[in-house]
């Protein structure tokens, strides 16, 4: 079973005001993340918190989610939020599918592409790329949790990933959106100009 994490503790220091919670279509960022995962049918879906908690849990109250906090998240280390949520996955999940929480623009195919591939090759690195750049959602074997567990400070998700870098299994999408979130009043704005 592959279960999404939906990394949505960070500060939101650059966009100056939660930006999950933003307006996103009929409903917000994070819902429109949520979606996505709805509609791609993604068995588990584990919202990771931390800044806006209760707020985040009243904007998708109703929605088929469950909530794990990251009393860490002031240190704004996105690395720590992926750990925390692995530790609050259930023993049945082989694979935790990494999802951004400020990436409305996740389409149902690409979630859909993405766990298709893993389930074809069991225990696999698996990531989406547009034009040879990777991007989100990836996948995570239940194989290396413990290694991403274990990462400290100054390590990142990023030397994690090159380091296995020979394994990833690449899905080749036609859209940018894998590459796309939001970080600043500018980017929302642009984003939300072209048809959120």
């Amino acid at each position: 079973m592959i279960a999404a994490l939906v990394l949505a503790a960070g500060l939101s220091r650059r966009m100056g005001s939660p930006k999950m919670l933003l307006p996103w279509g009929q409903t917000t960022v994070v819902g429109s993340v949520v979606g996505a995962l709805q509609a791609a049918e993604v068995p588990e879906i584990l919202v990771v918190t931390g800044a806006v908690r209760e707020e985040l849990e009243k904007a998708l109250s109703g929605r088929p989610v469950r909530f794990v906090h990251n009393p860490e998240y002031a240190n704004g280390e996105m690395l720590v939020s992926l750990q925390v949520g692995l530790s609050a996955l259930p023993p049945a999940c082989t694979a935790a599918l990494t999802v951004l929480g400020d990436q409305p623009q996740i389409q149902p195919e690409v979630v859909r592409a993405v766990c298709a591939t893993a389930g074809e090759h069991p225990g696999a690195l698996v990531m989406p790329s547009y034009q040879m750049r990777r991007g989100h959602p990836w996948i995570l074997p239940a194989r290396l949790w413990l290694e991403v567990q274990a990462i400290r400070r100054p390590q990142t998700t990023r030397d994690f990933l090159q380091a296995h870098a020979p394994e990833i299994i690449y899905v080749n999408v036609d859209t940018p959106t894998i590459l796309m979130d939001l970080d600043t009043p500018e980017e929302y704005q642009k984003a939300v100009g072209k048809g959120a």
